[in-house]
């Protein structure tokens, strides 16, 4: 007889599962080249591309192979704070922001803009950060409202400030932070399902027909009552899905720029046309159309993926209406 095993079901690094606040990063990479570390855009969705595969060692090298990629829309974001950071034994603790009244007004559906420039530059700091807000307003998804991000620097510290200061009221591109070739990690929040079961949250496994009461439940304690209550580890019911995940290493295929035709016939189902700078990442990404998508330089990047992008050879443009 084989050894009968009943693993725990779900996943206990994922905990508590209940919807996101925001996009959070809570780390960044160590870069000495002095630019942003981190960019942000709205998912458009997904088409494949034809490309000559420039991995080593596959077995398809050199040969037209068919890639799965999502299309991020990126349009250009605003500098308009900085962020003054110390050490301390606690972690990073923040020492004093400087906010720009250079802004769009479209900022103040956000917060409250200052007249006059607000704050003031500490002197005792250990690491500056750029305070930025995307433009939905030139994107066809109907949206005003900005979503404000801190992005980090790379480079020495003498040399971020200044950087920082000459970024402040500027807009930056996505060509400023990535190149083709480049490997991201790719922080998102994932379609939301709504209040699950056991079965479809955890996959626990359905009662024979003969049980009684339920079909779909956990089970209980049983005749064992020393512990009193049932464990946050058992698969209960509750939220499922808009979830804020990360997945490394994404591979960027393509930067395109808005002159490039990218939009299928008939333009993205749930999202229309895509009008700006755009970027063509490998695999899928989690969310739904519209949805902010921000991508960071690799933490540790995977050193199999090729750093330069392949030769792409098509590009999908056939109409995802199902016709």
């Amino acid at each position: 007889m084989p050894t009968t095993r009943s693993p725990r079901r779900g996943s206990m690094q994922y905990w508590p599962r209940v919807r996101a606040k925001g996009i959070r990063v809570r780390s960044w990479a160590k870069v000495l080249q002095l630019k942003p570390l981190g960019f942000a855009g709205f998912k458009a969705g997904m088409t494949h591309v034809i490309a000559t595969n420039n991995r080593p060692t596959s077995i398809t090298k050199g040969e037209a192979i068919s890639i799965p990629v999502t299309v991020v829309e990126c349009p250009p974001m605003k500098v308009f704070g900085i962020s003054f950071y110390k050490h301390t034994p606690y972690g990073w603790s923040l020492s004093s922001q400087l906010i720009s009244p250079n802004a769009d007004k479209e900022l103040g559906r956000t917060l409250v803009l200052p007249k006059k420039t607000h704050g003031k530059e500490s002197d005792r700091y250990d690491e500056v950060r750029l305070l930025v807000y995307t433009q939905p307003k030139l994107t066809g998804i109907g949206q005003k409202k900005p979503f404000i991000s801190e992005v980090a620097l790379g480079g020495k510290k003498e040399e971020k400030l200044a950087y920082a200061k000459n970024l402040l009221g500027k807009e930056i591109t996505l060509s400023d932070v990535f190149k083709e070739g480049d490997q991201v990690d790719v922080h998102s929040i994932t379609k939301g399902k709504g209040f699950q079961g056991p079965v479809k949250r955890f996959g626990v496994s359905i009662r024979q027909h003969k049980s009684e009461k339920t079909k779909r439940g956990p089970g209980t304690l049983g005749p064992w009552c020393g512990q009193g209550k049932v464990m946050y580890r058992v698969a209960h019911a509750g939220q499922m899905g808009f979830h804020l995940r990360t997945e490394w290493n994404k591979w960027v295929v393509k930067i395109g720029k808005k002159e490039e035709a990218i939009t299928p016939k008939g333009g993205f189902i749930n999202y229309g046309e895509v009008r700006n700078t755009y970027v063509l990442l490998k695999g899928s990404v989690g969310g739904s159309k519209k949805r902010l998508i921000r991508f960071n330089v690799a933490t540790r990047p995977n050193k199999g993926i090729p750093t330069q992008a392949p030769q792409l050879q098509y590009i999908s443009v056939d109409s995802k209406q199902g016709n």
